[in-house]
């Protein structure tokens, strides 16, 4: 119920700003001055790969725009959990009751650039989801830019799916994957195919990761071994007001309460399925290690798998690196020190790949599907509810170790596509703006592949040499 109220609320601000722009109301860019643009998406709650992906996200925008011809914000949930990120770019607090915060904050921009990862869906949060299309929608209301960057579009219930038809026709959404794309289009979306932009991510050292790991207790010589475990069955989460009074007046709801009004899916199947899920996954990591010398470690990349990783911790004797301890540029050097991966958690394994990380999937939706299957690994891939989960994860993990350089071939092949793919959403970036902007400058003249991302690693500029057949597949920019 309250999930359709906030959508019902949103979609009147859009109408309303439509109106008001029809009647003179509002002032569009003008040439000469800076072009701001709002980053609409999930940060600030320690989620690795959302803020990640939107800190390569902002440079990006800044290689291809122009530094001093743009003025970026983004939103967040907690200064404090996004203080050191997305370079100069004006933090703005996304409040959970958040339609009068859209209503005040969009019309202050010349467009709207969506970041999130799950744009379109109904899997986590219809909060979420109405919030991306509110976005969008009172930009293209307004005759703004209204852009959707590497996202993805999966089921949506029925009422929010009418209203992502009705207000995101006139935003350009760049999807990372064919799937997304298709969906998108039957609702006559346009789109374009890109990718995620994790890719160009450059987090600290090797020297880092290790010294962390060492001081857990690695002895600089095993393999190291990542789980990146979470919670797959109590989403999606949704808004409730009497859950909120109760929790508030008599202490209940305490387990599923995520924040505010709003609270996780919850109830004793849950609790079964998340228990059985954790206890397969420690089995067959428990298999593994009787058969190899490896160190363990538990990697909580969103704050919420914390519990996950405690659960299973002292089953498996590892020590556990959490998002809430370690910020980005931390953790993804943590993970890149090791050399086998079993996440549930789709960026972890992104942000691993470029350094060679040999990872498998155990999924509970389909971007790590989607990703497996584009590095050919499919069989790399389970489902967190397979009745045999620990059984056949057992099989998938010594595949790693038979096959590890075979993998690490293909992996490390598919992160030179996607660079290319990235630099082709730098193209559909610069397009969208001058067909919005006609007068605002945009460079002349034919550029490289690399000018339409962020400046290139050491480490990604050797592996686009070394799989430049691999990287010419993803088109040119």
């Amino acid at each position: 119920m309250m999930d359709y109220v906030l959508a019902e609320w949103v979609s009147g601000i859009i109408e309303w700003k439509r109106n008001l722009w029809m009647l003179g109301a509002g002032r569009p860019w003008q040439p000469g001055e800076r072009l701001k643009l709002l980053f609409a998406g999930y940060n600030g709650a320690r989620n690795t790969g959302s803020d990640l992906r939107v800190h390569e996200m902002l440079r990006q925008v800044r290689q291809v725009l122009g530094a001093e011809r743009i003025e970026l914000s983004v939103m967040t949930q907690d200064f404090e959990k996004t203080r050191g990120y997305f370079g100069d770019a004006r933090q703005v607090h996304l409040p959970d009751v958040f339609p009068p915060f859209l209503q005040r904050e969009v019309p202050r921009h010349h467009g709207v650039v969506s970041c999130e990862g799950s744009m379109f869906k109904s899997k986590f949060a219809n909060a979420l989801t109405v919030m991306t299309i509110g976005s969008l929608g009172i930009a293209a209301a307004e005759n703004k830019l209204s852009l959707g960057y590497g996202g993805d579009a999966g089921y949506m219930d029925p009422f929010v799916m009418k209203m992502c038809r009705r207000f995101c026709r006139q935003s350009l959404v760049i999807t990372r994957s064919e799937e997304s794309r298709a969906l998108l289009s039957e609702l006559d979306i346009p789109t374009e195919l890109g990718t995620d932009t994790a890719w160009t991510f450059e987090p600290h050292g090797p020297e880092y990761g290790r010294k962390q790991l060492a001081d857990a207790g690695w002895d600089g010589k095993k393999p190291v071994l990542a789980v990146c475990p979470i919670n797959p069955f109590w989403w999606p989460v949704k808004p409730s007001v009497p859950k909120f009074l109760a929790r508030t007046l008599f202490g209940a709801y305490k387990n599923s309460h995520y924040r505010t009004i709003y609270f996780q899916k919850s109830g004793l199947e849950v609790e079964r399925a998340y228990r059985r899920y954790l206890a397969e996954l420690a089995g067959a990591v428990k298999a593994f290690q009787s058969r190899h010398d490896v160190f363990t470690i538990l990697v909580a990349t969103e704050s919420l798998d914390a519990r996950a990783c405690g659960v299973i911790s002292p089953e498996l004797r590892a020590p556990v690196f959490t998002s809430d301890r370690y910020d980005m540029f931390e953790l993804v050097s943590i993970l890149r020190c090791c050399r086998w991966m079993v996440s549930s958690r789709y960026h972890g394994i992104v942000a691993s790949m470029p350094a060679g990380v040999v990872s498998a999937g155990v999924t509970m939706d389909e971007r790590i599907r989607n990703l497996m299957r584009e590095r050919g690994h499919s069989h790399l891939m389970l489902a967190v509810d397979d009745p045999h989960l620990g059984e056949k994860l057992a099989e998938v993990m010594e595949v790693l170790v038979r096959d590890e350089d075979a993998i690490r071939r293909s992996l490390c092949g598919t992160v030179a596509r996607n660079l290319k793919l990235m630099a082709n959403m730098g193209v559909y970036l610069e397009k969208a703006v001058h067909d919005c902007y006609p007068d605002f400058p945009v460079r002349s003249g034919v550029h490289s592949w690399e000018e339409y991302l962020p400046p290139l690693s050491p480490l990604l500029r050797s592996l686009v040499e070394s799989h430049e057949g691999a990287a010419a597949a993803g088109g040119a920019a």
